[in-house]
């Protein structure tokens, strides 16, 4: 199969392309904006394979597009481009609007002008597989209660809003046109190459260099957490087995209040990479303003996922968390070129 993978540079996009090459003989074509969060280093294992491909597009030229479709012929659109931060969608909404509302547009345009060239069996076989978050649902207000794939829309934040808004799009492009379309819904991410902005390895490279562990309100803010490579098997899965027309939530099982996840972070790196004096890393911790807008809890009802495609998460948190930790103690030099900016500097022709 021949997938056209949007965002492969990202985190999550990169570690769906790093599934993708190492375990099946698939071909990727992988378009990527390269935007402070792409970073082309996260894919070294597998940018040599001859069944990879990367250019760098975005999602938003419609006329590169259209040439991208008539050249590679995709089987299947994966689409992971998005802007994904809140913190910085409060701080700058406008990016999120073109990136994940008009993007998408864009993007959902030229897959149907290409898919409605297709032949009968390969229009039939074709999928555009649009991959968002759970974000979108907002809040919920009981701690037993969980999204489903029914669950109405809330989002509270810009960057959830938009993501909202690019759900309902590649809906109605089903429902109107009938490109046929797949939604997955997922909880937070975390593992290996994840960029330093988001909390865990905000906090992992932190602690290692002595500096606070800011912590947002009282840090009781609930999140289900997912390992980012039990979601990349959740979404090759999706792609290839699951129903035009669905919404499958993928989740990981692990709800967790953001303060017991920087207390795990700090237990495993006391014993791991131990401070002199055999003094805590959780000192370090410290409370600060909460952020404006700030849901107190996600959780995921993934048993859809599961009854339908066999899957469900492999690593539970604790064993998720622990390779993450590990990964960053042996992969410093990866964070310090994304830290100091010189993984952008040299992708641009910069002497460093």
């Amino acid at each position: 199969m021949k997938i056209l993978l949007t965002g492969g540079a990202g985190f999550i996009g990169s570690a769906v392309v790093r599934h993708i090459i190492k375990t099946t003989k698939d071909i990727v074509l992988n378009i990527d904006k390269l935007t402070y969060a792409g970073n082309l280093e996260s894919l070294k294992e597998i940018d040599q394979d001859s069944r990879y491909q990367f250019q760098q597009v975005d999602i938003c030229d419609a006329s590169r597009l259209e040439h991208i479709f008539e050249q590679f012929q995709p089987d299947a659109v994966m689409h992971l481009a998005a802007e994904s931060h809140v913190d910085r969608s409060i701080d700058g909404p406008s990016a999120f609007i073109q990136t994940n509302i008009v993007g998408t547009y864009t993007l959902l345009e030229a897959a149907r002008k290409y898919w409605q060239t297709l032949d009968e069996t390969k229009r039939k076989n074709f999928r555009f597989h649009h991959i968002s978050t759970d974000e979108v649902y907002g809040d919920l207000d009981g701690t037993k209660d969980l999204f489903t794939e029914t669950t109405s829309y809330a989002p509270s934040s810009p960057y959830s809003a938009s993501k909202a808004s690019s759900d309902h799009l590649v809906r109605a492009w089903q429902r109107t046109y009938g490109l046929p379309t797949i939604v997955t819904n997922c909880s937070n991410n975390y593992g290996p190459y994840h960029f330093p902005e988001k909390l865990i390895p905000l906090v992992i490279l932190n602690a290692l260099d002595g500096k606070k562990l800011p912590i947002y309100g009282k840090g009781d803010q609930i999140r289900d957490w997912l390992f980012v490579e039990d979601h990349a098997r959740a979404l090759y899965l999706v792609v290839t087995q699951g129903r035009v027309g669905e919404t499958y939530n993928i989740g990981g099982h692990n709800e967790k209040q953001n303060i017991e996840v920087v207390q795990t972070i700090c237990k495993i790196l006391d014993v791991l990479r131990p401070q002199p004096k055999a003094q805590s890393y959780a000192s370090l911790i410290t409370f600060v303003k909460d952020r404006p807008g700030h849901d107190l809890r996600y959780a995921i009802d993934a048993s859809k996922i599961e009854r339908e495609l066999g899957w469900k998460p492999q690593e539970s948190f604790e064993t998720g968390i622990y390779k993450t930790v590990e990964w960053y103690l042996n992969n410093l030099e990866w964070c310090r070129r994304v830290q100091d900016g010189s993984y952008q500097r040299e992708r641009l022709g910069v002497n460093v």
